[in-house]
């Protein structure tokens, strides 16, 4: 059994599907629901029917289907071989100059029952790992399946001030931060500060705080908070065209480390390391996640419906090859251990 469909980012629920489209520039009034892929291919979808939850709003009579225990074993798009073979790769390409770092990514996926509902799976996660930037988007129509648990802000748009919130650097601990972490930090910012200086006025990109520890079940980030000012007449298609896609899941320079991920990388990201979110065109706000700690319906070609869930890490020169692949399994571990219905560890899948 289906739920209703609708969109959910924290206590804000949107349902009532009034348009699709696939072009930025469409989304010039209304609230829409928005997924990027990490390739560039853009869904909206404009719900008529926007309200905030409150702690005391009464509880619907029931709260929808279950998520279903998933039995059997997640495939991935790259083994630890393979995956190690990458980070070698990646740091080949280092020492010859052509890239200084590359967020490299692997794709789990798993069969999944046709009736399983991702807004079952999206209060799974925000049970078992609430997280800022969460997002259950169940909008099968308009093709859209997504269950979010970011830490991480792409874009936040208050009025004409936009916010972008990197995150590089990845451990258990506070203290078990290296600085390869904290320059691959910096080195993103600096990214960063780039995108957004082609679409904000002159002098106003600024970055207000700069590798703040952040703590999330199971695991801690350095984060990075860059902001500045729109210029008069910035359109989304503006925005999109410099800044996407984000730093933190690509490398830099970018347009090098694009070339790397497409060389290394076997499938397509799609969701994952795009963008997950909401535009309110009429308000002019917007909260758009980096979409990591993601998982999405899809079908493999033979017709099989799959679940996807994507995790990486980011290489410079400094990576050790298995530490890497550790990296991946320590972000991907809480989370795919909830969504096949066992006890949230930390560590290895």
């Amino acid at each position: 059994m289906q739920g209703v469909a609708e969109a959910r980012f924290g206590s804000l629920v949107a349902r009532g599907v009034e348009a699709v489209v696939h072009d930025p520039a469409a989304m010039t009034s209304g609230f829409w629901a928005v997924v990027l892929t990490f390739e560039g291919a853009l869904t909206a979808v404009r719900l008529g029917e926007v309200r905030r939850e409150r702690p005391d709003d009464p509880a619907p009579p029931a709260a929808g289907p279950s998520w279903p225990a998933l039995r059997g074993t997640w495939r991935s798009s790259l083994d630890r071989h393979a995956y190690v073979a990458g980070v070698d790769e990646v740091r080949r390409r280092i020492a010859a100059g052509t890239v200084y770092q590359v967020n490299l990514c692997r794709v789990l996926e798993h069969d999944l029952p046709e009736d399983a509902s991702m807004s079952a799976l999206g209060r799974v996660l925000a049970r078992g790992n609430p997280a800022p930037y969460a997002a259950t988007l169940d909008l099968p129509e308009a093709g859209l399946e997504v269950a979010c648990a970011s830490p991480e802000a792409y874009l936040v748009r208050h009025g004409e001030r936009l916010t972008s919130s990197p995150i590089k650097g990845t451990a258990t601990h506070a203290e078990a931060m290296l600085p390869k972490d904290y320059a691959e930090n910096v080195m993103i910012v600096d990214l960063v500060r780039n995108d957004l200086g082609h679409v904000c006025l002159p002098g106003t990109v600024d970055v207000e705080a700069l590798c703040r520890l952040e703590e999330h079940p199971g695991l801690v980030h350095l984060v990075s908070d860059v902001t500045g000012r729109l210029r008069p007449g910035t359109t989304w298609r503006d925005v999109l065209a410099a800044s996407f896609p984000p730093g933190s899941v690509s490398g830099a320079p970018k347009h090098t480390a694009l070339q790397a991920i497409a060389d290394l990388e076997p499938v397509p990201r799609g969701p994952y390391c795009g963008a997950v979110g909401w535009v309110d065109a009429d308000r002019h706000e917007a909260s758009l996640a980096v979409g990591i700690r993601t998982f999405w319906a899809d079908r493999t070609p033979a017709g099989v419906r799959v679940l996807r869930f994507g995790t990486g890490a980011g290489i410079t020169w400094g990576s050790s090859a298995q530490a890497e692949w550790d990296e991946t399994e320590l972000k991907a571990a809480r989370l795919v251990a909830l969504a096949t219905g066992r006890h949230p560890v930390s560590g290895r899948l």
